[in-house]
């Protein structure tokens, strides 16, 4: 799940080097922490926060054939 959201993000990004994707579990829950280069924030999270819940929704749906629940986190 990591690779995947690390995948996604770093196709978005003008630097993705600077993409860090941590993923813990926390309650039963995986979380997946993103962060990335402050030019590039606004370009992961989108007009409105459409892309981060893209980013969300794809997780989710991989995520839910695990009977797991997927949490995006994308750090400031």
């Amino acid at each position: 799940m990591r690779d995947l959201v690390e995948f996604l993000v770093r196709s978005l990004v003008d630097d993705p080097d600077a993409v860090e994707v941590e993923q813990f579990d926390e309650d039963g829950d995986l979380v997946l922490e993103v962060t990335v280069a402050d030019d590039d924030l606004g370009r992961v999270i989108g007009r409105g926060g459409r892309i981060a819940n893209a980013i969300r929704t794809v997780t989710r749906a991989v995520g839910g054939r695990d009977d797991r629940r997927v949490i995006v986190d994308i750090l400031d």
